[in-house]
């Protein structure tokens, strides 16, 4: 029987925030996404862009996070499943790594458009 199923709400964000302290625990890679993610949002309160660059800039950091959470989740429940080499499962876990790839280069994309806009901004202003 499933416990986490039909739980109470509290309930559930506790589970998931213990999924969230264990992989910030035990993944390299996530340890510098949530990096990047705090360096990100102290940019933004220094720079003070409009709430759609807030809002634009911290969907594409936490694609990112998820994505890298989706990762880690199938990368573990393969090497549970099938700890020996398999090719089958080394493509699952290539596609995984694959999404966190392009979560992070849209990331790194509205991360310039933004910067671009400042420089446009501030070069307007002078």
């Amino acid at each position: 029987m499933n416990v986490h199923k039909n739980s109470s709400f509290p309930s559930r964000l506790g589970f998931a925030l213990r999924g969230l302290a264990h992989a910030l625990r035990t993944e390299r890679s996530l340890q510098i996404q949530a990096t990047v993610l705090l360096l990100l949002i102290v940019t933004l309160l220094v720079l003070e862009p409009g709430p759609l660059w807030w809002a634009l800039t911290l969907m594409a950091g936490s694609a990112v996070i998820a994505a890298e959470l989706f990762n880690t989740a199938i990368e573990r429940l393969a090497d549970e499943l099938h700890p020996q080499e398999n090719a089958a499962i080394g493509v699952v876990k290539d596609c995984a790594a694959a999404a966190v790839l392009i979560a992070a280069t849209g990331a790194l994309a509205v991360s310039a458009a933004l910067l671009v806009h400042l420089v446009a901004v501030s070069g307007s202003a002078g």
